[in-house]
């Protein structure tokens, strides 16, 4: 991946934390504020409904919401990620799904409506999916993007085909060069345990290459409050990330069918990383996205979703 593209991966990663986040329910479709004495109503989201919660085995409380009808659908988001920031391509993604599955997006423990029992452990983020599948009627298919993957890859090993019936994974972030995975890793770690609110996801946005200037705009956004408020589960992301390597034991246990892929402009690591897990899982395929960074399109990722889950 050349430098230009690299540029474009992290615009990309901008434009789901900052500009594509859902607007302040006092802001209009353009953006502008509405004043006490403005008719106008600014429009709700489906986010945006009573929630729906599930409890997992720790007490812990999960958010979630679903849509469609059909088989289901569990999208397992990455780092930075909750309900409150699904818009713009993420929703549209759901939306799309939606019409051939019922779809299931939820908070991950710590983050957005959901509560986060202590101490953390993957084990207990498995437990929360493990209870949403048993919300859903005790079986479904996974989708994970980005560390959201590489947590559903050790969901699917650990509760087996009798649960997860499919899974499909997006540019799981293994196999990044250690140097600087340590250096992401314990530097987030220091700024969650040091830091104020924001400082770790600032950390962790400088260090994946966003321009110093796009980082001082975003921290204005709406997006921002957010932010600040589940920058602390980056560090939950690096524990499931684990040393940073495809755990290739756990890997080699997944025997249901799998959908491994990678965005054509993604990262050179990216599409070392999903050959290796397609070659590691007996049911694997390998499909790399035409034209995509790390956060695909829906038009471009949905197509495939829908013919995969649907086989």
């Amino acid at each position: 991946m050349n430098r230009f593209n690299f540029i474009k991966t992290v615009c990309a990663i901008i434009v789901v934390l900052a500009v594509s986040c859902r607007r302040d329910p006092g802001e209009t479709s353009a953006g502008t504020p509405i004043s006490s004495d403005n008719k106008q109503q600014a429009p709700k989201s489906k986010s945006e409904q009573p929630m729906n919660y599930v409890t997992s085995k720790d007490g812990t409380k999960i958010a979630f919401e679903k849509s469609g009808t059909g088989p289901v659908i569990i999208i397992v988001s990455g780092a930075l990620s909750a309900r409150a920031l699904f818009a713009g391509e993420p929703m549209l993604l759901v939306e799309t799904l939606s019409k051939h599955f019922t779809v299931y997006i939820y908070d991950r423990r710590g983050r957005g409506e959901s509560t986060d029992e202590q101490p953390y452990t993957v084990a207990r983020e498995i437990d929360d999916l493990e209870a949403l599948i048993d919300k859903a009627g005790g079986q479904a298919g996974l989708y994970g993007v980005s560390s959201g993957g590489a947590l559903s890859l050790q969901a699917a090993a650990r509760l087996g085909m009798a649960k997860v019936s499919k899974l499909a994974i997006y540019e799981v972030p293994y196999g990044q060069d250690k140097k600087t995975f340590d250096k992401q890793k314990q530097g987030v770690n220091e700024r969650i345990k040091n830091g104020k609110p924001g400082d770790a996801a600032a950390f962790f946005l400088s260090e994946i290459g966003t321009p110093r200037e796009a980082l001082e705009k975003m921290k204005l956004s709406t997006a921002w409050r957010t932010i600040e408020k589940i920058d602390f589960t980056l560090g939950y992301d690096y524990q499931v990330l684990g040393d940073g390597t495809i755990p290739r034991d756990v890997v080699k246990t997944i025997t249901i069918p799998t959908l491994v892929m990678v965005g054509e402009k993604g990262m050179d690591f990216m599409h070392t990383t999903t050959e290796q897990l397609a070659r590691l899982m007996p049911n694997a395929e390998h499909k790399t996205l035409k034209g995509q960074l790390h956060q695909p399109k829906a038009e471009a990722v949905a197509p495939v979703l829908i013919d995969f889950f649907n086989k």
